[in-house]
């Protein structure tokens, strides 16, 4: 017995009718943006000499400032933070003021060179590749330097002047939010069209038709009665209107019962 074997062409791409293809529905698309909020404040000490010796571990805070819708506060170690480093350098740092919440941000700390030279010492995070990314903090977490500058080296440099230091301090909070497709709604005044319906048969104006009732004329537009009611459209503008119909006299019914239909 013989074997019958049939070869099918490739079947060749058709182009899609609106009978056979399926609708295609819109698709929605959103986007997440991360960016920085920046912004910077400036610390002053004053008195330099004698915030010395006042002990390891104990500092001078700055005013409480704002950047990013947080809280934020630099503090100044004249002795010095870790007991290890027996008060040879200056440490410093930016902690975290807000409660309850979590922040991520960059930093940078600068101290200003007082000589008009620029030549400021800075720590910052701004202008190199994080590998981790910017850092995170809670509440009251800092980051700073704990060896920021050398005691011995600062008090004879450009940076120290008249007993004074300049600090800056520039933070970036990182804020991320996803936008999406935004709906737009116009708010609608409550419809008086009813009333203007009204006012415009007391004014008789563009009046086309006029009833009589009871020896008593009054005018009124066909449109809107025709809008109105089936009978009055049937007689109007039905196949059995007179085109000379402008009086219509109603029979069996008062003026007044009328005038408030």
């Amino acid at each position: 017995m013989g074997i019958c074997e049939a070869c099918a062409e490739p079947t060749k791409p058709t182009s899609c009718s609106s009978s056979s293809c399926a609708a295609i529905v819109p698709s929605t698309t959103s986007t997440s943006r991360t960016e920085t909020v920046t912004g910077s404040h400036q610390f002053v000490i004053t008195g330099y000499s004698l915030s010395k010796g006042t002990g390891i571990g104990r500092y001078i805070t700055s005013e409480v400032f704002d950047v990013g819708g947080y809280s934020w506060a630099m503090y100044f170690y004249p002795d010095g933070k870790s007991p290890e480093d027996n008060a040879a350098y200056v440490s410093l740092f930016i902690a975290l003021a807000s409660e309850g919440t979590d922040v991520r941000a960059l930093f940078e700390l600068k101290l200003l060179d007082q000589s008009g030279n620029e030549r400021h010492k800075i720590h910052s995070h701004f202008e190199r590749a994080l590998e981790s990314g910017p850092y995170s903090l809670k509440y009251r977490g800092s980051m700073g330097y704990k060896r920021f500058f050398k005691r011995s080296l600062l008090e004879g440099s450009d940076y120290l002047k008249d007993d004074c230091l300049l600090i800056e301090c520039k933070v970036g909070v990182v804020k991320t939010q996803t936008e999406g497709p935004k709906l737009y709604t116009i708010p609608l005044p409550p419809s008086d069209m009813g009333k203007q319906f009204g006012q415009l048969l007391e004014s008789q104006k563009g009046t086309d038709v006029s009833f009589e009732v009871d020896e008593e004329v009054f005018a009124a537009h066909k449109l809107v009665l025709a809008a109105r009611s089936p009978v009055f459209r049937a007689q109007l503008f039905g196949p059995m209107k007179e085109k000379s119909m402008q009086c219509i006299k109603v029979e069996d019914m008062d003026a007044p019962v009328f005038k408030d239909l």
